[in-house]
């Protein structure tokens, strides 16, 4: 069984797609709490044509 957990990271303006979080250092900090990185989730675009978040998706065993 494992256990999941999102990371929501907000994008710049219509402009900018600029994270507002560093995700690489965010993957690093998880994976020494022993997550492992699933995937990069993008949600459907606005109406600019790009998303204004995405979210990172890690995963863990229950024991």
């Amino acid at each position: 069984m494992y256990e999941y957990q999102f990371v929501k990271i907000n994008l710049g303006g219509i402009f900018t797609a600029k994270p507002s979080s560093n995700y690489k250092e965010i993957i690093s900090s998880k994976a020494k709490e022993g997550w492992r990185f699933v995937q990069i989730f993008a949600p459907a675009t606005s109406g600019y044509g790009s998303a204004s978040y995405f979210e990172l998706i890690f995963e863990k065993k229950v024991d």
